[in-house]
């Protein structure tokens, strides 16, 4: 894996442009390298965890134990960790993915607007940690890659409106990279609106484009009910916005 490989169900999915597949590109300080003409709307310091959903249940299958720096753009959300270990929920004999991997230097991420299909502001734990699911749909399977990111309750909902109206503004003003029909086009238009703060429900974006795995057993990896986790699926169930 490269120095700044992005943790599974994030890549080596499709998660960004064909010529652009180990990650968002990082400056001398770590920090993300802005292509031309990209406005930074937010930095957060949160948790990031990978899921994987289907339409009952859904399994965390990779956390990063130490906060990561989270930066919000109009064209995207990119994560970036220095010098962490990998804790990962997978099958076990899988080189790839195996439970404590070590990533040599810096761990990264990133989703680009075009790719997002819904948001799910999660309730708040015990302990206040609220997460928000970044779900993106997927080709050829029910299943769903999702970034969490996980934090005080006040900020998720805040990182929520903000992503959610910056998803909404990217397509509409990007009609060459996402084909909407005029209802979604209508739906987008709401989505770029102010609106009460959502601290849980899901959030739908129209016009997503469907992410593809680079392999065919990342989609029919084997669920192990002994390293299942019991998901949003129960947690998040509230109404749509």
């Amino acid at each position: 894996m490269h120095d700044d490989a992005s943790p599974f169900f994030i890549a080596p999915h499709r998660f960004d442009a064909p010529d652009d597949d180990v990650g968002p590109v990082l400056d001398r300080r770590h920090e993300l390298a802005l292509d031309p003409g990209e406005r930074v709307l937010h930095r957060h310091r949160l948790h990031a965890e990978g899921y994987l959903l289907d339409p009952t249940e859904g399994w965390r299958c990779w956390g990063l134990p130490d906060p990561v720096a989270v930066t919000v753009t109009d064209r995207r959300v990119a994560y970036v960790g220095a010098g962490s270990q990998m804790s990962v929920v997978g099958v076990a004999g899988d080189a790839r993915h195996r439970r404590g991997v070590r990533m040599p230097g810096l761990v990264s991420g990133q989703i680009r607007w075009q790719w997002p299909s819904r948001l799910e502001v999660l309730p708040a734990d015990p302990g206040g940690t609220a997460r928000l699911l970044v779900v993106c749909d997927a080709l050829r399977t029910i299943r769903q890659p999702a970034l969490a990111l996980a934090g005080p309750v006040a900020e998720i909902v805040e990182l929520a409106e903000r992503v959610r109206r910056a998803v909404a503004e990217f397509r509409l003003l990007h009609p060459d990279l996402v084909d909407l029909s005029p209802p979604e086009r209508d739906v987008l238009a709401l989505r770029v609106r102010p609106a009460p703060p959502a601290r849980a429900g899901r959030i739908t974006l129209p016009g997503s484009l469907p992410v593809e795995f680079h392999s065919r057993d990342d989609y029919y990896r084997p669920h192990r009910p002994d390293r299942a986790w019991p998901g949003p699926a129960a947690d998040a169930a509230s109404g749509h916005r």
